[in-house]
């Protein structure tokens, strides 16, 4: 009971006021008995508040309902099931102790609930890196009904959370992908060009198909017009090659560009899939770290979300000699790569594009790096002193630099999509779909 037992605050401002009573009793002395009948007065309350709390042995319950995994970057739901055991309305203030990775050090909330009721505390956590993630107890302090007692429940909730890459993403795309309503996420609609030489069916001709594609010995022998039907062609290999080096651990938005790549790869490979694509994956720093051949069976996103949960890396300098002799060694069918990288000069593009051309030879090679948001607001703040004018000069320079990164990867015939980080999984589906619509794959 001693140590599930606390005083209110209010306690020690009435204990003030009564030594403030005796002191004023010094100056008249009426007040002295006053101050006695307002100790004892003090001392009952106090007395009620105690037997109304430990009355009931177990006067309050609490339970943490949460899933097994949390979804990187996404907003996840954590549910508290509180019980009020007491045959009167508590007000209670509840003490999640939650992950240290989420650094909330003053997390409580402040509740009421009615006598014998229930109540459902909802709040939600947004993890910024991957790995695992603790739980530990849930902490009650209920109040009593005078509000001068508090008593403490600990309830063991120890729970064992993995955060794994945007699952959430991934299901929201799929449900797009299969239903083709991509467009709602901001995918665009680009017109094919040519035909795919994936023959799916002779059908009926309709206003506003192709008049190249009738077939006129199917039109003879049943007299209407009848048309090829041509479909995606399927079984391409799609790989996300994912650079872990240390420009990838620059920030934004709490979490590291890595996590948007690993992020945006389950995505896209998702999505790929459900193209009838094969997807697989790389990653690489120093070494080659990780690599899975390209597949389309069932159990092949299962295995992506496995590998990209358990990357670790010390954002040490890439090595791209080593990926291209991997890639030449082992990857014998031509397939789109889409690399996940970041060059914040064109120097840094420099070292690394002898490399790059050699891939460019062999596969359909898509780079994606990053625009630096922060330098893009400094260039649109308005100048008011001579620094101000120097930073944003600077910031023009990085900023064209990024541009000149573009020009020069197309002038090498190597795709390229400068994309915000927010913007990542859009932008990556969007150059993703073209590519594969104007049959460069």
């Amino acid at each position: 009971m001693i140590l599930s037992f606390f005083l209110n605050k209010k306690v020690y401002f009435f204990i003030t006021a009564i030594v403030l009573v005796f002191v004023a009793s010094y100056f008249y002395e009426p007040l002295y008995s006053t101050g006695f009948v307002l100790w004892g007065m003090l001392g009952v309350a106090i007395l009620i508040d105690i037997v109304s709390l430990y009355s009931v042995k177990k006067g309050f319950g609490a339970q943490r309902i949460v899933a097994e995994r949390f979804s990187l970057g996404d907003e996840n739901k954590v549910i508290l099931e509180l019980k009020n055991n007491y045959p009167f309305a508590i007000k209670a203030t509840v003490i999640d102790e939650i992950p240290f990775q989420f650094q909330y050090r003053n997390w409580k909330r402040k509740i009421k609930i009615d006598g014998t009721g229930s109540y459902s505390l909802i709040y939600m956590l947004t993890p910024k890196t991957r790995g695992l993630y603790v739980f530990h107890d849930i902490n009650v302090y209920c109040h009593g009904p005078l509000g001068l007692v508090q008593r403490r429940y600990i309830f063991p909730q120890k729970q064992n959370i993995k955060v794994y890459p945007s699952f959430i993403q991934m299901r929201r795309y799929r449900l797009l992908a299969v239903s083709n309503r991509l467009q709602e996420a901001g995918i665009k609609k680009i017109r094919r060009l040519g035909h795919s030489m994936e023959f799916e069916q002779i059908k009926d001709y309709v206003r506003g198909d192709d008049y190249r594609t009738v077939n006129w010995k199917a039109t003879a022998r049943k007299g209407s017009l009848m048309v090829n039907n041509y479909t995606d062609e399927r079984s391409q290999q799609i790989y996300c090659l994912i650079n872990k080096g240390r420009l990838m651990k620059m920030p934004f938005g709490g979490m590291t560009l890595l996590d948007y790549a690993i992020n945006a790869s389950l995505v896209l490979l998702n999505v790929a899939l459900i193209k009838q694509d094969k997807a697989g994956l790389i990653t690489f720093e120093k070494n080659v770290d990780t690599f899975l051949a390209a597949d389309k069976k069932p159990a092949q996103i299962n295995k992506i979300l496995e590998a990209l949960y358990r990357q670790n890396t010390e954002f040490a300098e890439p090595d791209f000699e080593k990926l291209f002799s991997l890639i030449r060694s082992r990857i014998t069918h031509r397939s789109l790569f889409v690399l996940f990288t970041n060059f914040e000069s064109l120097e840094g593009l420099q070292r690394h594009l002898p490399a790059l051309r050699k891939m460019a030879q062999y596969h359909l090679l898509m780079v994606v790096f990053f625009e630096n948001t922060e330098l893009r607001q400094l260039t649109n703040q308005k100048v008011k002193s001579l620094e101000d004018l120097y930073l944003k000069t600077i910031a023009d320079k990085f900023v064209y630099e990024k541009k000149r990164i573009v020009k020069e990867l197309h002038k090498n015939g190597i795709p390229a999509v400068l994309t915000p980080p927010e913007l990542l999984t859009v932008n990556t589906l969007n150059k993703y779909l073209e590519l594969k619509n104007r049959l460069f794959i």
